[in-house]
């Protein structure tokens, strides 16, 4: 019988009182991105409040049934690391346009369909895909996931993005003292209530926010009790090929963002992502894009937030976020729980969003420590990739006369310098060097020759 010293940490079962602590912190780090896309849709599409609170409860419901998909798993779906699942905003651009000029949801949960069953036959093929991934690659994308979360967290403590008192100094008082109080308990705290720093964080937070007039509960009153989404709500999908070319291109980028979280979380944990479990995790995710169309919600991805709770709490079970995934189904159920989550204001969350979302940058930073950067190319890949990863976040704007397609790959930071990860890597350490450069690489002590060979050593070294 195996022991706990032969247990994986991935696959380690805290107690049942942690299990709920841990998994209700990933609940409330990924809430507010979680609900945003359904919120976001159904405005452009002028729904009623209660065809929006349906949007938002169907979310959940698939959010929770995807998330313990990936990380319990069965037959070759999931790939049972500590990943949360939620509505890709790569998808936000292409359903609105979708809604407003081709028949409505119908239509959009036709086209979320048909991306799914691609994405599902679409896995293997990435899977095999992953030696293209070194830790320059990785390491590089990890770091974009991270910085570009950062302006989620700033507009979170700000106030939240369209807020009449953005930017206010009571707001960001409230998200300072959130982070105050995070990294209070991970310094000074005991080791359990150290891993549990964000929940307490937004505890505190909240119990300030309360008497100060931050919350408003007043959707609690309104919300049922129980709510159960079914198949088709809005009516029977419609199949238009312009609108699937549309969704196809989303799952494409959903596939690319969803390789960089894995492989983050891989790191983060101990447990290396091979081609399989790749595969694994990204036929997961077409699953749950295929369960979305059916159950009146969207596109599904691995969300980058709770990528850095995995990191900062160093908690690594998967079980964690299986109960977290758990949570989500009750809200789902529940609307009435998920109004109450809901009135957690937006500075609360921003103070813990901070210190979340710099790991995953850091976590990044410490992949690339173990790049080599002497005698080669490697630093131009590194800063080009960045560059052009964070050019939409910092210039949102900067891809607005472009083609719809190719705003909806270059518009995500983080799928954006995944690519220009991929392809510099392979233009600079994969193709044959030139005779000049043989000369100067030899030199310098390194191979000489092309393709795998001349970066193959030097890459094993570093790791």
């Amino acid at each position: 019988m195996a022991t706990t010293a032969d247990v994986h940490p991935v696959d380690e079962i805290p107690p049942v009182r942690q299990l709920a602590a841990f998994g209700l912190q990933h609940v409330l780090a990924m809430y507010a991105g979680a609900v945003a896309v359904p919120l976001i849709v159904g405005g452009a599409l002028k729904l009623s409040p209660a065809d929006l609170a349906y949007l938002i409860t169907a979310d959940l419901l698939v959010c929770g049934i995807a998330t313990l998909i990936q990380c319990v798993g069965f037959w070759r779906f999931g790939v049972r690391l500590p990943i949360m699942q939620g509505c890709t905003f790569a998808a936000v651009s292409p359903m609105v346009l979708i809604g407003t000029t081709e028949g409505g949801l119908p239509a959009i949960y036709g086209s979320v369909i048909v991306a799914g069953l691609a994405i599902m036959l679409l896995a293997p093929l990435f899977g095999r895909l992953l030696r293209f991934f070194p830790p320059l690659v990785t390491g590089t994308v990890i770091l974009i996931i991270g910085v570009s979360l950062l302006p989620v967290a700033g507009n979170w403590a700000a106030g939240g993005a369209g807020a009449k008192d953005f930017g206010e100094p009571r707001n960001l008082a409230l998200a300072a003292f959130v982070l105050a109080v995070v990294l209070g308990v991970q310094r000074f705290a005991p080791a359990f209530l150290s891993r549990i720093a964000v929940l307490l964080g937004i505890a505190a937070g909240l119990a300030v926010a309360v008497p100060f007039g931050f919350t408003d509960f007043s959707g609690v009153g309104d919300a049922d009790w129980v709510g159960v989404s079914t198949p088709f709500h809005f009516g029977t999908p419609e199949f238009r090929l312009s609108a699937i070319v549309s969704m196809l291109v989303v799952a494409l980028v959903t596939m690319t963002e969803t390789t960089g979280d894995l492989i983050a979380v891989g790191e983060l944990t101990g447990r290396k992502v091979e081609p399989r479990p790749l595969a694994d995790g990204l036929r997961a995710d077409g699953l749950s894009t295929v369960l979305g169309g059916v159950f009146n919600t969207f596109p599904y991805t691995a969300f980058a937030q709770n990528v850095g709770l995995v990191g900062m709490t160093r908690v690594r079970s998967r079980w964690v976020v299986a109960a977290a995934g758990g949570i989500l189904v009750l809200l789902g159920l529940l609307p009435k729980l998920g109004a109450v989550v809901a009135a957690i204001p937006a500075p609360v969350l921003g103070g813990a969003g901070l210190v979340m979302f710099g790991t995953v940058a850091a976590s990044g930073l410490r992949t690339l420590a173990r790049v080599g950067f002497q005698g080669n190319d490697n630093l131009t890949v590194v800063a080009v990739s960045v560059a052009i990863g964070l050019l939409p976040v910092g210039v949102p704007t900067v891809y607005a006369q472009f083609p719809d397609w190719f705003q909806t790959v270059m518009n995500s930071g983080i799928s954006a310098g995944c690519l220009s990860a991929i392809v510099l890597n392979l233009l600079f350490n994969h193709l044959p060097v030139r005779r000049g450069s043989a000369a100067g690489a030899q030199s310098a002590g390194l191979p000489v020759g092309g393709g795998e060979e001349a970066v193959e050593q030097p890459r094993e070294e570093t790791v």
